[in-house]
């Protein structure tokens, strides 16, 4: 009976809930950052007339401050949706970059205005240009309200963030919080002037000077995140153990060896060297390598690629 001729195995497809999975990932992520700008939207306008009738710079600050954060989550809702993308000829590994790109270029422009509004608020405490206007109460409760709101959505987004395993979220939701930090220090100096009227002036131009260096100091932060994206820097040790186990789950892997992790934005590649049976046929080794993408897949989703390199296993070699 005549042999039949070989055939080149046929890849292992993934099942279809891990598009599924991914498509509902990112129309979370919207979903929060949607919610979050809208809640934003609505803090600025409250600061922006409160600083206005009451003549605080403190409110006026925060409002900027919160404006610019208003530009990070537009910005990341249009580089998850480029994301998407799937690779093609001139990008083979797909578009997620195109989020630490947009991130840096937003935190040096948030770095530029934190530096420039401290310095004048900085001169305003020294060099008064306006005339002394008693604080009302009422802004300060305006900016407690923002306290409260902002401290809402950094828990919406943060719950987010871990259901959908995205960094590029969890920094978003810092900034909430970074938020509310600020708010909390515009309150604080709205109160003090209150008690204190004849300093009232000084504390509202130096509470927002401090507004403008918490600006600075998140932008830098926001900046570096992003760089560390760009160059490739060694990402969270729990993502390399995510992918060990993973990869020793598929009958026949004997050990793990190396293991080198990307980010490129929402997404991920990685690459593993696996130990199997030195005297396995290569057929055999091709259908390992192929059930070990697919298990690294299925259980981190975020993964676009996988580059198996099949390696011999010796019991003494390590």
């Amino acid at each position: 009976m005549p042999q039949m001729p070989p055939h080149f195995p046929p890849p292992i497809e993934l099942p279809k809930e891990i598009e599924a999975k991914r498509r509902e990932r990112t129309r979370l992520m919207i979903f929060a950052c949607v919610y979050g700008i809208g809640v934003r939207l609505l803090i600025i306008l409250g600061e922006l007339l409160g600083g206005i009738l009451f003549d605080s710079s403190a409110l006026l600050m925060d409002a900027a401050s919160t404006l610019f954060d208003v530009a990070f989550s537009g910005v990341l809702i249009a580089c998850v949706k480029l994301a998407e993308r799937p690779p093609d000829r001139n990008h083979p590994f797909g578009h997620g970059r195109f989020e630490p790109i947009a991130g840096l270029q937003l935190a040096q422009l948030l770095m530029l205005f934190g530096l420039v509004l401290a310095v004048k608020q900085v001169q305003a405490l020294f060099w008064p240009t306006s005339t002394l206007h008693p604080i009302n109460l009422a802004a300060a409760g305006i900016a407690f309200g923002a306290v409260c709101l902002l401290e809402m959505c950094y828990h919406k987004l943060r719950h987010t963030a871990k259901k959908v395993n995205s960094p590029a979220l969890q920094a978003d939701a810092l900034h909430y919080r970074l938020d509310a930090l600020t708010s909390l220090v515009a309150t604080a100096v709205l109160l003090l002037g209150n008690l204190l009227p004849a300093a009232s002036h000084f504390l509202d131009h130096l509470g927002a000077a401090c507004i403008a260096l918490i600006m600075l100091g998140l932008g830098f932060f926001a900046a570096k995140t992003n760089f560390d994206q760009l160059t490739d820097k060694v990402p969270e040790p729990h993502y390399f153990q995510s992918v060990r186990l993973s990869a020793k789950a598929v009958p026949g892997v004997q050990d793990v060896e190396k293991i080198r992790i990307q980010h490129f934005g929402p997404d991920a590649h990685v690459a593993i060297d696996v130990e199997v049976d030195p005297h396995m046929d290569v057929e055999a080794a091709h259908t390992i390598a192929q059930q070990v993408r697919a298990s690294i897949q299925k259980d981190w989703p975020a993964v676009r690629d996988v580059t198996v390199h099949i390696e011999p296993y010796y019991p003494d070699d390590h």
